[in-house]
């Protein structure tokens, strides 16, 4: 119930802040661009790529999941309502977690929202809808991961610019992995490299139409991994 509360508390503030209708304006304008562009080229060049959608919102997750969750813990710190929050009858990890699943409720629903391109190509051609379901399933799962990570960030600081700053820092590290373990000569060294980015669990699998187990412990690993330590640092913050 307490979870639920803070949930629904969260859903509430993103729907009445501009800056994530914003947010959701910026990431349906650069997706409809890049996917009326494929959908030219498919006219005479190439197929049509039914999960371009999914790999470019990968990209961009890296900017906007610190902007969604900068202000969950910092703004809360900076205007001393955290505070006020810890004193109810609510535990730490409720208030962790209903964040979290606000902030990817919103994201879902943003997600959601991209449908329409696949609509759009389904009425014209006969696209491999195994391959836009699962990178669909591998960006909701993406998605969570890099919402955690930036929630981590806010509950650290109470600057906001900060949180976000730091979050993309590590999030464009852990997005450039797989980038970096196709130029490193170790093979071995690659390997991890590769096993350790964002793109490897997700480009080479769920962009690819596969939905393999491993690449879904990855992303259910990060998310658990970070709400346990975001958890950690909201209790210290109690003890403080």
């Amino acid at each position: 119930m307490a979870t639920w509360i803070v949930f629904r508390r969260e859903v509430g503030q993103y729907f009445a802040s501009p800056f994530a209708y914003l947010i959701t304006a910026a990431v349906l304008v650069l997706t409809g661009v890049l996917f009326n562009s494929d959908l030219q080229g498919s006219m005479t060049l190439k197929p049509a790529e039914p999960a371009l959608v999914p790999l470019v919102m990968s990209f961009t997750m890296i900017f906007f999941a610190p902007l969604l969750t900068m202000r969950l813990f910092a703004e809360e710190r900076r205007e001393g309502t955290l505070e006020l929050l810890m004193t109810a009858p609510v535990t730490d990890a409720s208030i962790v977690f209903g964040k979290f699943l606000g902030a990817w409720f919103y994201f879902t629903l943003l997600m959601i929202l991209t449908f329409i391109y696949q609509f759009i190509l389904l009425s014209i051609t006969q696209p491999d809808i195994g391959a836009a379901i699962s990178a669909y399933v591998g960006i909701w799962l993406y998605g969570g991961a890099t919402l955690t990570v930036g929630m981590l960030f806010s509950a650290m600081t109470e600057n906001q610019i900060v949180a976000a700053f730091l979050s993309m820092i590590v999030l464009f590290l852990m997005w450039m992995g797989d980038q970096a373990g196709q130029i490193v000569a170790n093979i071995d060294v690659a390997r991890v490299v590769r096993a350790l980015s964002l793109q490897g669990h997700f480009s080479t699998s769920f962009a690819s139409g596969l939905i393999r187990a491993e690449d879904i412990v990855y992303f259910a690993g990060i998310i658990t991994v970070v709400l346990y330590v975001t958890i950690r640092v909201i209790e210290s913050n109690r003890v403080r």
